[in-house]
């Protein structure tokens, strides 16, 4: 069976010309491109998606213009034989794979295939010929519609040179290249950089000059911190002083050269800490040994653009650390520094670190709404009087302690009806946000979810990675937020309601997304004196 418009022989020849030998998976890949290509409507100008690495690529670019270089073939490693040739303006066209039930006919293509012989004990032979012989016939074909986010040329965009390696790379792969960002298989990054050519003095020679930088002195159990400051001028008592502290060499801002192309550490920090500063977040005071923090200015949650965060991190000889994202603040409390590393930073150093965060600050504080919660307490049990309620009180105090209270309360059946009834009657009375209780399980009587979707239930997330907790539901109803409190929030004292409620109140409604990545840290000890959240919980 021919290939497109080679014989089976001449594009043998092809492959093992291009490939370096006529592998039998290349070849199979011929029958697979030809009969794609006689698929498409004739005259389509098509790319191409190819699921693998292995040898099908090579036979896309024999057959076809596409290729890898040029930007009309992707390749999409999802470990499947299979190619789709598709309209590069509609995305409309078809996919050929390698039909496993198929091949069971042909044994020596199914050996090769599963790899249920070595290499060397296969028949060569007899494999090409099973190909030959088989053609396009082992392998079945889709209609696919390709998103529009996989089509079209992909363009470098700007281009830049990384801080680091000292290399063009394209821009947007960050603030350093991918490869000094540790995907390169090789390290030759410097850990001196560049700075002003400095002299140092003798400590006993610095006495009435005045210091260039902070000097730091460390007393092991009890302090750190600068024991002369920058601009301070040295006296007798600080040449004792520093030599105690090991200082030999100093220096002074009277022998400082021509800086031109540097910035100071203090100016660079501060430069930083007003780039990462958002909506209520203050800088605390002046920058000291490079060093400044950033403050909450008002009690809030905490969001930080966590890939910004990254990207900055990224660039070398600056630092920011911070608090997680989600941390309930405290006004006036620090919760992040910012640090310019060496004494002196280039100026093109500073520039891309703050290039890094130009789309917008990396962090904010959401103060939390006073909310009016209506509590639905659910149960038979507790309809009934054999049990007492305990959940109405415990969320009372958990609202309070976020500024909020409970203005209504109800208790109903595990009965779907009620509980609609229940949350419609808790609307009425003017909530802003609904905490429903228990009834999250698999138990046949648990069927407050049920209930809350009669009530007209949207958005809703069932389920987070967070123990104690997992069964916490999260939504709205028309523009009354929703939480369905899981019963273990009765005997243990923190849960997965201690870490997304207080988001909630500051109008950080998570996604699904934000759910998988609190799955880090979201194991509770459930210590016997608990001390949340002054823990690794929602760390």
């Amino acid at each position: 069976m021919d290939i497109g418009q080679y014989t089976f022989q001449e594009f043998k020849e092809k492959a093992a010309a291009f490939h370096g030998y006529p592998a039998p998976g290349l070849l199979l890949g011929g029958y697979m491109v030809a009969w794609n290509k006689t698929l498409l409507p004739e005259g389509t100008i098509f790319d191409a998606l190819v699921e693998t690495p292995k040898c099908l690529p090579d036979a896309v670019q024999l057959l076809t213009l596409c290729s890898f270089g040029n930007g009309w073939m992707q390749v999409l490693n999802l470990g499947r034989y299979a190619v789709s040739l598709y309209d590069k303006y509609t995305g409309q066209g078809w996919r050929v794979y390698l039909d496993a039930e198929k091949l069971a006919a042909w044994p020596h293509m199914h050996s090769w295939l599963f790899k249920t012989k070595p290499k060397r004990e296969q028949d060569s032979d007899a494999l090409f010929a099973e190909i030959e012989a088989a053609g396009h016939t082992v392998c079945s074909a889709q209609p696919v519609q390709i998103p529009d986010r996989m089509r079209g040329h992909k363009h470098m965009g700007p281009v830049g040179v990384c801080p680091v390696c000292k290399e063009a790379y394209p821009m947007r792969d960050g603030g350093v290249c991918r490869g000094c960002q540790g995907e390169a298989i090789w390290e030759r990054a410097s850990i001196i950089p560049p700075a002003p050519l400095l002299t140092a003095v003798p400590v006993e020679q610095a006495v009435g000059k005045t210091a260039l930088h902070d000097m730091t002195e460390v007393i092991p159990g009890e302090s750190k911190g600068p024991a002369v400051q920058a601009g301070q001028v040295i006296g007798l008592e600080d040449v004792c002083r520093l030599q105690r502290m090991g200082r030999r060499n100093i220096y002074l801002q009277e022998h400082l050269p021509e800086v031109d192309g540097f910035v100071h550490e203090d100016a660079a920090a501060k430069a930083f800490a007003a780039a990462l500063a958002g909506e209520h977040v203050t800088v605390a005071g002046e920058p000291r040994e490079g060093k400044i923090n950033l403050m909450a200015a008002t009690a809030g949650v905490l969001a930080v653009d966590i890939p910004a965060l990254e990207r900055f991190n990224a660039i070398p000889n600056v630092a920011c650390a911070s608090r997680q994202h989600g941390t309930l603040l405290e006004a006036g409390k620090p919760f992040a520094a910012c640090r310019a590393i060496p004494l002196y930073l280039t100026t093109d150093n500073v520039a891309r670190a703050l290039a890094t965060v130009d789309e917008g600050p990396v962090f904010s504080i959401h103060p939390l709404r006073k909310a009016k919660a209506g509590v639905l307490v659910t149960g038979s049990e507790v309809f009934q009087g054999l049990v007492q309620d305990k959940f109405a009180p415990l969320l009372a105090h958990k609202m309070e302690a976020l500024g909020g209270e409970v203005i209504a309360s109800r208790i109903v059946p595990d009965d779907r009806q009620a509980i609609a009834d229940g949350v419609r009657e808790l609307l009425d009375a003017g909530i802003d946000l609904l905490l429903t209780t228990a009834g999250l399980s698999v138990d046949p009587d648990d069927v407050t979810r049920q209930g809350l979707v009669d009530a007209g239930l949207t958005d809703a997330l069932y389920g987070a990675p967070v123990v104690p907790g997992n069964m916490v539901v999260i939504g709205r109803i028309g523009s009354v937020q929703v939480m369905g409190v899981p019963a273990c929030a009765l005997h243990a004292k923190t849960t997965a309601v201690d870490l997304l409620l207080p988001r909630l109140l500051a109008g950080l409604v998570p996604t699904r997304a934000d759910l998988a990545r609190m799955a880090e840290g979201g194991f509770c000890l459930q210590c016997r004196t608990c001390t949340f959240p002054k823990c690794p919980f929602g760390k």
